[in-house]
C-alpha cells in the first residue's frame, strides 16, 4: 500500500483516501475478486485506477457508456497516466495510438464497451496484451431485470474465467437482490470480497411535492436557481420537449435529451453540459450514467422515478464536488399508475415483478415519509440515521393522524374479498358504493361494506397509497393488481400495533384531477397483462401489436373478463382465426389458469349457439357410451360428427342417421337423446 499511497498523492493529487477507499484498493491490489457498492460521487473509479498503476500488465475496464469512458481516459491522460479506449467513436488515429501503446507495453488501463466482448477475437486479444485485472464499472447493468440492463454484461463472467484473472466490480446502486445477481453472473456464485460503504450524500437537500401544476412547480424551482447547472428528469420523451420549450421561454438556457434523438445531437448536448455553466438538461433516464459533471447544483424530477434505486442514482448526479445541491421530486396518482403498468406490462417473471412493486412501494414510502427523508432513504439501504436537518420534512414536519382504524378497515376488506381485488373495488366496498360488480359478488353484504364513509374516494386512494408506501400491501402480478397483505400488516390487523399517516396528502389528493385512462383503475393491471402478452406475440411474429388485437379488443377483454373460449369468441375483434391462434393464451392471462384443451371441431363453434348444443350432445353421448344400463359395448361419436349434429339440427332419426359418422348403430344408441337435446335447443 506504500506505493498506492505515494501514487494517490503524486498522480491523483489527494493527500488521503476517502472513507472506505483504502480497504477496497488493498483488496484489488491483493488480487481478490471484489464487489464494492459505494455512493455516487464516492470515488469508485480511483479504486480500480490506482491498483492498475501498481500492478503489472493491463487492467481492462468494462464501462457502459462511451462518453463516460472518454471522459475518464482524458482525465487519466491529463494526470500523466497512459490510458486508452477502444470504442466505435474512435478515430483511426486514436485506435492506432492505443494499439501502439499496447505493443510498447506502456498502456496501463484499457477501456472497452461491453458490446466489444461479443467479438470472437476478444479473449485472444486480451491474453496477448497481458490482461491481469478486469474492472467492471456500473456492475448493476448485469441485472437482467434492472432499469439499466445491458445484455453484453452477461459475457463478463465467462471472460473472467477464460482469462483466469481477478475481477473488481463497482456500482452505486444495488439492493440485496441485485447484489446476489451480480455475484451469480460475474463471480459464478462464489462470493467476492464485498464492501458496502455509506450511501449518504449529506450535501444534497431532499424534497418531494405532490403535483399541483407541475410545469409551474418546475419553472419556479428553476427560477430560484438561475445560472446554476441542473437536470430535470421526465417520464416521456414528449415531455422533455415541451418542458424545455417552457424553460427556454422563461429565459433559461435549456436543452432536451432523450433516446429518440440522433446520436450526434445527443453528443452535442453532453458536450455542452460538460462545458457550459448554467445549462439545464431536460431528459429521460437516457441521460444517465455518463454524466460526470461535478458542479451540477440541482436535480428535479417532473415525474416519479421508476424505483428508489433509480431515484438515488439520479439525484446522485448533483453535488459531486461536495458543495450543497438541491433536489425536488414531484409525484401524483397518474405517476404511480404509470409505473405500476410498466411493471405489469414487462416481460419479467412474476417474482421479479413482485420485487419491482416492492421497490416502487419503497419509493412511495419515501414520498409519503412522516419524518426525515434521508433517514427513510438510508434505512432502505440498511443504514441508520436519526435526522439530517437537510430535507423538507426536517425543516417543516407534516401534519399526521392516527390511521390505525382506517387501515384495519381496509385490510379487513382485502381479506374478506379473498385478496382478489384492487383499490377501486375495495374503496367501493368501504364507502358503501353498491356497484353492479359489488352486488354481483355479494360484497354489499360484507361487514366492511360502508364502514369507511369517514373518507371520500380520493382520500381513500391516499390511504391505500400510504399503505403501499409502508409496504403493508402489494399488488399481486399474478392476480392482475389485486392487493395482498404483507407480513408487516398482520400486527396492525390483530390490534398489536398502531400506524400513523400524513394528513396533508389526503387533503391534496381530493383536489387532484383524475387522469384519463383507457380502463378503470380496477381493470388497469389486467389490461397491462394483456398488453404484455400481446407484445410477446407481436415480437415473435415481427408484427405491430395492433395486428394481434387492437386496444379496443383488449379493453373489452379487461372489462368483461371472459372465462371460456365461447365468451372470448364474443369479444369484438376476435375472429375465428385469431381465436384459434391466440384465444387460449389470452384466456389464461385473464383466468390465471391454462385453458382446458378444446377439440378443433368444438373450437370452430366457439361463441355460437351451436357450441352449447355440442356440449350437451357430448354429455348425452358420455352418459350412453355403454348403453342405458352401463353394461353395453363402448360406443362414441367423433367430435366432427357431433359438430355436424349441432350445426345441421336434424329433426328425425332418418335425418340423423344420414349425417356423416352416424349410421344405424350409433343412431340406435344415441338418436333419441340427441333429438331431445336438439328439440330443447330449438324451444329455447
Amino acid at each position: 500500500m506504500e506505493q498506492a499511497q505515494a501514487l494517490l498523492s503524486s498522480v491523483f493529487g489527494f493527500s488521503e483516501f476517502r472513507p472506505g477507499q483504502a480497504d477496497i484498493v488493498a483488496a484489488v491490489l491483493g488480487g481478490q475478486n471484489t464487489l464494492a457498492i459505494m455512493p455516487t460521487g464516492g470515488g469508485k473509479s480511483l479504486c480500480f485506477q490506482l491498483p492498475a498503476l501498481c500492478r503489472d500488465g493491463v487492467t481492462v475496464v468494462v464501462s457502459p457508456l462511451i462518453a463516460l469512458m472518454r471522459d475518464q481516459v482524458r482525465s487519466l491522460q491529463q494526470a500523466g497516466v497512459c490510458a486508452g479506449a477502444l470504442t466505435s467513436a474512435n478515430s483511426e488515429a486514436e485506435t492506432e495510438a492505443v494499439h501502439e501503446a499496447l505493443r510498447e507495453g506502456r498502456l496501463k488501463l484499457l477501456y472497452l464497451a461491453p458490446e466489444r466482448l461479443a467479438s470472437a477475437g476478444t479473449v485472444s486479444f486480451l491474453r496477448r496484451i497481458n490482461t491481469t485485472l478486469i474492472a467492471v464499472d456500473e456492475a448493476h447493468c448485469v441485472s437482467q431485470w434492472g432499469h439499466d440492463f445491458r445484455p453484453d454484461y452477461l459475457r463478463i463472467g465467462a471472460l473472467r474465467q477464460a482469462l483466469n484473472v481477478p475481477l473488481a466490480a463497482f456500482t452505486a446502486t444495488a439492493d440485496a437482490e441485485t447484489r446476489d445477481e451480480i455475484v451469480t453472473r460475474l463471480f459464478d456464485g462464489q462470493p467476492p470480497q464485498t464492501f458496502l460503504h455509506g450511501f449518504d450524500r449529506p450535501n444534497i437537500h431532499l424534497a418531494f411535492a405532490a403535483k399541483d401544476g407541475p410545469r409551474r412547480q418546475i419553472l419556479d424551482f428553476a427560477a430560484a436557481r438561475t445560472g446554476q447547472s441542473g437536470i430535470v428528469y421526465c417520464g416521456t420523451r414528449a415531455k422533455t420537449e415541451t418542458l424545455t420549450a417552457a424553460l427556454s421561454e422563461a429565459g433559461h438556457a435549456a436543452v432536451a435529451y432523450h433516446g429518440g434523438m440522433e446520436p450526434d445531437l445527443r453528443r452535442q448536448v453532453e458536450a455542452r453540459f460538460q462545458q457550459e455553466e448554467g445549462l439545464i438538461v431536460v431528459a429521460t433516464v437516457a441521460f444517465g450514467m455518463g454524466v460526470d459533471k461535478p458542479d451540477i447544483r440541482w436535480v428535479a424530477h417532473a415525474d416519479l422515478p421508476k424505483s428508489i434505486e433509480a431515484y438515488y442514482q439520479e439525484i446522485g448526479r448533483a453535488g459531486r464536488d461536495g458543495a450543497p445541491a438541491e433536489t425536488l421530486t414531484l409525484f401524483g396518482p397518474e405517476d404511480i399508475r404509470l409505473r405500476r403498468s410498466q411493471i405489469d406490462e414487462g416481460l419479467a417473471p412474476p417474482e421479479h415483478k413482485s420485487g419491482d412493486h416492492a421497490r416502487l412501494n419503497a419509493l412511495l414510502g419515501l414520498a409519503e415519509a412522516l419524518d426525515c427523508r434521508r433517514k427513510t432513504l438510508l434505512a432502505y439501504f440498511g443504514e441508520t440515521l436519526d435526522s439530517c436537518g437537510n430535507c423538507d420534512l426536517c425543516e417543516s414536519p407534516p401534519e399526521t393522524f392516527d390511521a390505525t382504524q382506517s387501515v384495519r378497515k381496509a385490510l379487513s376488506a382485502i381479506l374478506r374479498t379473498g385478496e382478489y381485488f384492487g383499490t377501486g373495488h375495495l374503496i367501493d366496498i368501504l364507502t358503501g358504493n353498491a356497484t353492479d360488480k359489488v352486488q354481483a359478488r355479494g360484497h354489499d353484504a360484507l361487514p366492511t361494506f360502508g364502514v369507511g364513509r369517514e373518507f371520500n374516494r380520493p382520500a381513500w386512494q391516499g390511504v391505500f397509497r400510504q399503505m403501499m408506501g409502508h409496504d403493508l400491501v402489494r399488488p399481486d402480478p399474478e392476480r392482475h393488481g389485486a392487493l395482498r397483505l404483507t407480513e408487516k400488516a398482520r400486527p396492525i390487523l390483530r390490534d398489536e400495533e398502531t400506524i400513523t399517516f400524513r394528513q396533508d396528502t389526503l387533503r391534496k389528493a381530493a383536489r387532484r384531477p383524475v387522469a384519463h385512462a383507457l380502463v378503470s383503475d380496477e381493470d388497469a393491471p389486467l389490461m397491462s397483462a394483456l398488453k404484455a402478452r400481446r407484445r410477446g406475440f407481436a415480437e415473435e411474429a415481427s408484427l405491430p401489436a395492433y395486428m394481434i388485437f387492437n386496444d379496443r379488443t383488449l379493453i373489452e377483454m379487461a372489462q368483461t373478463r371472459p372465462q371460456t373460449l365461447d365468451d372470448m369468441a364474443r369479444i369484438g375483434g376476435v375472429g375465428a382465426k385469431k381465436l384459434e391462434r391466440y384465444g387460449a393464451a389470452f384466456l389464461a392471462v385473464i383466468t390465471g389458469a391454462d385453458a382446458t384443451p378444446v377439440h378443433p371441431a368444438r373450437r370452430k363453434l366457439a361463441g355460437r349457439a351451436s357450441g352449447s348444443v355440442f356440449d350437451q350432445l357430448q354429455q348425452a353421448q358420455a352418459d350412453l357410451a355403454r348403453g342405458d344400463d352401463g353394461t353395453g359395448k363402448y360406443l362414441s361419436c367423433t367430435a366432427s360428427t357431433l359438430r355436424h349434429v349441432a350445426e345441421r339440427r336434424p329433426r328425425s332419426q332418418d335425418e340423423l342417421e344420414r349425417l356423416p359418422g352416424m349410421g344405424p348403430q350409433k343412431c340406435e344408441r344415441f338418436g333419441a337423446a340427441f333429438l331431445r337435446v336438439l328439440a330443447q335447443a330449438d324451444a329455447g
